[in-house]
């Protein structure tokens, strides 16, 4: 099990709580401002929406029945959206296949009322560690784009031979250029793209076209 983010870590995140219920909305700001974890609450989503702005790492804390729109069709706006903050769902009891539903469309999890405040605190905890960690890679996919942008035509023709597994020779043949060049250009290539491998340079140079590690090149 991976181990819960420390109270600085959490103090990082910025956590929204959207819930009709004023005593939920008060109770729970009250809960988290209490451990420094920056709190903005919405009695709708509408509310929500007209204000949200994305500055991660941050998550949602949700009820799944509400008036007007319901906490599940905010999560279908967000998605429509290309919005990918994490959300933690509150449900009663009788909305628990609604909040699996939820999940399967990417909610980190549900709690149901009346919840535990440790419990709470810390799906948010694993909901702010894992938005931390996919920003991270949101900024070194951007930084390796970057870099990707420095190359010439040919230095980035030599690149994508390298990553599809070609060996110097094959290249060369390919492009119709001598070994010699080849290396020369993969040099520069490793320069530019800071790799000090050829295993850092596959990675960064798949990480700058925004390809997954495994995914067809």
């Amino acid at each position: 099990m991976a181990a819960l983010p420390t109270a600085s870590e959490l103090r990082k995140g910025l956590v929204y709580v959207i819930d009709d219920d004023d005593a939920i909305r008060d109770s729970l700001a009250f809960l988290l401002e209490g451990g420094g974890i920056e709190v903005e609450t919405y009695a709708c989503a509408a509310d929500f929406l007209a204000n949200y702005r994305p500055t991660p790492p941050c998550c949602l804390v949700l009820d799944i029945r509400m008036p007007g729109m319901s906490g599940m069709e905010l999560q279908d706006r967000l998605i429509a959206q290309g919005e990918r903050i994490p959300i933690i769902f509150i449900t009663a009891h009788g909305d628990v296949p609604m909040a699996v539903q939820a999940v399967k469309k990417g909610a980190v999890d549900f709690i149901e009322k009346p919840f535990n405040s440790q419990q709470l605190i810390d799906l948010i905890g694993r909901a702010l560690q894992h938005e931390q960690a996919v920003q991270k890679g949101r900024q070194a996919e951007l930084r390796a784009a970057a870099r990707l942008e420095l190359l010439t035509p040919r230095e980035r023709a030599v690149l994508d031979l390298v990553v599809a597994g070609k060996l110097n020779k094959t290249i060369a043949d390919q492009l119709g250029i001598s070994i010699k060049t080849v290396e020369t250009h993969r040099s520069k290539v490793m320069e530019k793209m800071q790799a000090k491998s050829l295993a850092d340079l596959i990675q960064s140079a798949l990480a700058g076209r925004g390809t997954p590690p495994g995914s067809p090149s």
